[in-house]
């Protein structure tokens, strides 16, 4: 049971009352402390949300305002429903995670998550590339994970994996990691990704991409810079890929 001190969904996420110049709609309002909530682990991923005559009472507004707050954000995969039972905060499942994240494909193949193989992970202080991509100061520590994926039994991504240690502690002395790491962010860290942006670029395979590939130096590559963003907005991941592109592509479905 929620208890019944929830912020009023009449004041902005900065507190501005309701009119001010940072006003928005109630549900949006309303959207916005659900989202806050999950955030903080009150509810979790896979969890079901109080019904709607609940959340109205918990946050004084009509059955219609929240009805609209959640239908925005199970549009945005935030929540999804289940016909007759409720309502659930979304979790990444592997399915999820292959066709909404993952985009390196075989040539001639179709969707599939590749192994990955741990070679290496530490605790470092973020130089100014990363502290600009995780929007952190510089020299402030983040976990570097470095990992070697394979499809079929042959490498083809290299990936350096870069994360807050103020999110995920002591993550880097753990002996493994998952194949898929969303879900393990978010039901070990209750670091919920929602947002993903990809810079694709060429170049060409340095000595450290032909040892680990099994490609000659100078062979092209793809450099894939992903910023990944949890519900917040903020910056939570930023990992680059680079992947051999003789026997692979970035595929992606535009609907």
């Amino acid at each position: 049971m929620m208890e019944s001190s929830a912020a009023s969904p009449t004041q902005s996420a900065s507190g501005s009352p309701s009119g001010g110049p940072q006003y928005q709609p109630l549900y949006k309002q309303v959207q916005q402390l659900i989202t806050q909530y999950i955030i903080e682990g009150r509810w979790k991923a896979g969890e079901m949300l109080p019904s709607e005559f609940q959340l109205a009472d918990l946050f004084g507004v009509s059955q219609g305002t929240v009805r609209k707050a959640l239908n925005a954000m199970t549009d945005e995969h935030i929540l999804f429903r289940r016909q007759g039972v409720g309502t659930f905060v979304s979790e990444h499942t592997l399915q999820q995670t292959l066709f909404h994240f993952f985009h390196i494909v075989a040539d001639g193949g179709t969707p599939e998550l590749p192994n990955a193989q741990l070679r290496g992970m530490s605790r470092i202080a973020a130089d100014q590339r990363i502290a600009e991509a995780l929007n952190l100061a510089e020299g402030s520590p983040v976990i570097r994970i470095d990992r070697l994926r394979a499809m079929h039994g042959k490498p083809c991504i290299r990936e350096e994996i870069l994360l807050p240690h103020a999110l995920f502690g002591d993550l880097h002395l753990l002996p493994e990691l998952p194949h898929s790491l969303y879900h393990f962010y978010q039901q070990q860290y209750q670091v919920n990704v929602h947002k993903a942006c990809d810079r694709i670029k060429a170049d060409l395979a340095n000595t450290d991409d032909a040892a680990a590939l099994d490609i000659p130096p100078g062979a092209p590559v793809l450099v894939v810079e992903r910023i990944a963003k949890a519900l917040d907005g903020k910056p939570v991941e930023y990992r680059t890929s680079r992947v051999r592109s003789d026997d692979f592509h970035y595929l992606v479905e535009l609907n």
